[in-house]
């Protein structure tokens, strides 16, 4: 027998709604559910967890908010979603005991129950900002040079990134890897300096053996490089390390160098360009207009420190056969949970994607309690994921991307719903044949709406400012 709830008349419909509903969905929570419902609220009051309540499609007609879901239009297929993992990231969760460092590893990259199976990774090439010093994979004496690039090495990644990755591979086989250079070597720029500086023209060739080198190398560690980006954050030479590149310059480099060389070297290595803000649609749409250097090119990548998120349609729509990445996006420490998540999973898992991104990657994947290991220089508010210390805290981060690597599998294809309200929501179907819905209530209060899926409606509901992921 149903539960009825008698609303006070000062108590609105819309609040006797969400009561009757709670009242509805949760009174056996042992029944089967057509639809399993996972919930992080800003209140930290539940966590990526799954709800107990029932879910199931009917006939039901009500005059809620309703998010049609129609897998006949298909978009873009998912790649993945993840994080960096900097030197600094790999430094800490390298140093952890041998039981908790699988433990967590697993937690992070495992497909199974527990896990949230992060399927995308960036690395730097070198140094980036996060890792405890610079450098890069040919550092030289002032005065040297290698345009051969005979004394390359990636030791200086032997002690902690590269042992970590394997262990990552090895939970993740497939997992993609995305490489991004914060510097070339000192000697190849302009001011000899790891800050600013732009490469030289005459060290384009050096360069580009360089990146096959790299590529080559973690190859030989049983490392796969899926992609790189050509630099990280190409218009903004205050970071340490950073290197000013602009457009012309980079499509030079890539008709010129970097593309000849991979194809006579037959590297399959993705080249993605720009990897900077949304605020500069013209930096990749001006290579791309480039005949020579369009056809060695995969997609252009993309943060949002500055810009909006739809700059990545604009590119779409101008070179409809490119791919688009969104690579980077920080918390600032320490953070608001409830603002970043909401603002992060609106804006990026859910705004990214659907504005053709293949993947949404969050920054640094672990720091310690003081936001480190940094160079001098380099952010000194970036909250990780998760902070190692004594034990591992799971920061906002952690659960913007779990909502969506533990649930949309690479190859996923996104697929349509309409937004509803201050409903942002995007959908998804899995190669297993799951549809999934990622749904952020943008209102302050619950919402309750439903969700119309071949011609049968399920209703639901949500928070203020609460994330839910939803797979049938």
């Amino acid at each position: 027998m149903k539960k009825y709830i008698i609303c006070a008349v000062a108590i609105t419909l819309a609040a006797c709604s969400a009561k009757k509903y709670t009242a509805d969905n949760q009174q056996n929570s042992n029944a089967a559910s057509d639809v399993a419902f996972w919930l992080t609220k800003g209140d930290r009051s539940a966590l990526l967890e799954k709800q107990n309540t029932v879910l199931n499609f009917g006939e039901l007609k009500n005059s809620n908010p309703t998010i049609t879901v129609d897998e006949s239009q298909k978009f873009q297929s998912i790649d993945g979603f993840g994080y960096t993992l900097t030197g600094g990231s790999a430094g800490l969760i390298n140093g952890m005991n041998a039981a908790a460092q699988d433990s967590l590893l697993q937690n992070l990259f495992s497909n199974k129950k527990d896990g949230i199976g992060v399927s995308y990774i960036r690395v730097s090439i070198g140094a980036s900002d996060m890792s405890a010093d610079t450098f890069t994979y040919n550092d030289l004496p002032a005065g040297q040079t290698d345009a051969e690039q005979t004394k390359f090495s990636i030791s200086k990644d032997m002690g902690a990134l590269i042992p970590v990755l394997k262990k990552i591979v090895a939970i993740q086989p497939k997992i993609k890897i995305l490489g991004s250079p914060w510097s070339a070597p000192i000697w190849m720029k302009t001011n000899n300096s790891f800050k600013g500086g732009s490469l030289k023209p005459e060290y384009y060739q050096s360069y580009a053996k360089y990146f096959v080198k790299y590529i080559e190398a973690m190859k030989a560690q049983g490392i796969t490089i899926d992609a790189v980006t050509i630099q990280n954050e190409p218009l903004h030479p205050g970071n340490v390390p950073s290197m000013y590149m602009e457009a012309k310059d980079q499509a030079v480099f890539i008709k010129t160098a970097l593309g000849p060389l991979f194809k006579s070297s037959g590297i399959k290595t993705k080249i993605i360009l720009y990897d900077h803000n949304a605020d500069r649609p013209d930096y990749p749409v001006t290579i791309l207009n480039d005949a020579e250097a369009k056809p060695y090119v995969d997609g252009s990548a993309f943060h949002l420190y500055a810009g909006k998120i739809s700059a990545l349609s604009t590119v779409h729509d101008a070179h409809p056969d490119k791919n688009l990445y969104f690579t980077e996006q920080w918390v600032g420490g320490p953070g608001k949970f409830d603002e970043d998540l909401k603002w992060h999973v609106s804006t990026l898992i859910i705004g990214a994607t659907r504005n053709w991104s293949r993947n949404v990657l969050e920054w640094n994947l672990a720091a310690d309690p003081s936001y480190g290991p940094h160079t001098v220089g380099g952010c000194v508010t970036c909250l990780g994921a998760i902070t190692v210390s004594n034990a591992v805290k799971r920061n906002v981060a952690y659960y913007i991307i779990g909502h969506a690597s533990k649930f949309v599998s690479p190859g996923s294809v996104r697929i349509a719903s309409n937004i509803s309200g201050e409903l942002q929501n995007v959908a998804f179907k899995t190669p297993e044949g799951k549809t999934v819905l990622i749904v952020a209530n943008g209102n302050p209060g619950e919402q309750v709406f439903n969700i119309l899926s071949k011609g049968k409606i399920v209703t639901a509901s949500l928070a203020g400012g609460a994330v839910g992921t939803f797979v049938w």
